[in-house]
């Protein structure tokens, strides 16, 4: 099976179930692991945003958006080059990936008849259902019920071990400069770990919101998980906002390693966040990965 992937999350799900040979076809985010963008062809690519401030890229995102315009650039050749009988694909954020409607019509165009799997999940269990779904999807079904299984079995172990402790209020910025809420999953890896979400939309899109909404939520602590950044990224906005928290507990999170991208480093993420929340409770998260800056 020849099989393109056009989100960085069903790219790592795809090296996680060991099916990786016959992925042919990848995005230019697609970065675990490293090695993915040097070794499959690049079908999607993007703006560049390097250098740009948060309030630009949100700047720059709803112009686009307001014009009718996509974010990413489908490489329709390319894909077409490729032959591809399968397509990880997505409709839940305009902004994180391609939607699959617009794949459905390059295909049409090119005459292309690959099946076009839709992930979109809401939940931190719906994202543990995609794993499932593309195990099915590229015939390994009992490699992926294996893969959730021992995600399920790293769950339960935070679950344990926070039993029974006070859970702080923690409030999740998905964005700062506006402020957005976390949504989806999101919430869902605060409870895992062992916190109460606060300024949240669990199971909902992130929203663009007020300082007023996180501040008068009283969090005990607040983590700065900007999509498309990694760890110094969240950091350098972190410390921009602390003054905002005076009371609150700022750290930064290294969110598209292990927040933001709906695959397996979401425990990874509720392991991170439950070491912040309760630290002796369980295992320091790898280095690299989280950082307290107020």
């Amino acid at each position: 099976m020849r099989v393109v992937s056009l989100l960085p999350s069903a790219t790592e799900i795809v090296y996680a179930l060991g099916v990786d040979s016959e992925l042919v076809g990848v995005t230019f985010e697609c970065d675990e692991p490293a090695s993915a963008r040097l070794d499959k062809a690049v079908v999607v690519g993007g703006g560049d945003t390097r250098g740009m401030s948060p309030g630009e890229i949100d700047e720059y995102v709803r112009t686009r958006l307001a014009a009718g315009a996509d974010l990413y650039t489908l490489h329709a050749d390319a894909l077409a080059g490729l032959d591809p009988q399968l397509i990880l694909a997505q409709d839940l954020c305009r902004v994180c990936a391609l939607p699959s409607d617009r794949v459905t019509d390059a295909l049409s165009y090119l005459g292309c008849d690959a099946e076009v799997l839709s992930l979109d999940p809401h939940t931190l269990d719906e994202v543990l259902d995609t794993i499932r779904a593309v195990g099915s999807a590229t015939g390994v079904p009992d490699r992926a019920e294996a893969l959730v299984a021992s995600l399920a079995e790293r769950l339960a172990a935070v679950t344990e071990a926070v039993a029974g402790r006070t859970r702080p209020r923690v409030a999740v910025l998905e964005w700062t400069d506006p402020p957005f809420t976390a949504g989806h999953w999101i919430p869902d890896l605060v409870v895992r770990a062992g916190g109460e979400p606060v300024a949240a939309r669990p199971g909902d899109r992130s929203e663009r919101t007020t300082w007023r909404e996180f501040t008068s939520a009283a969090p005990d602590v607040v983590l700065v998980a900007p999509c498309g950044f990694r760890l110094d990224g969240a950091a350098e906005q972190a410390r921009a906002v602390a003054g905002r928290f005076p009371d609150a507990e700022v750290w930064a999170i290294d969110a598209d390693a292990i927040v933001v991208r709906p695959g397996p480093r979401l425990v990874d993420g509720v392991e991170a966040i439950a070491a912040i929340l309760h630290p002796g409770a369980v295992r320091d998260p790898p280095e690299g990965s989280i950082r307290r800056v107020a």
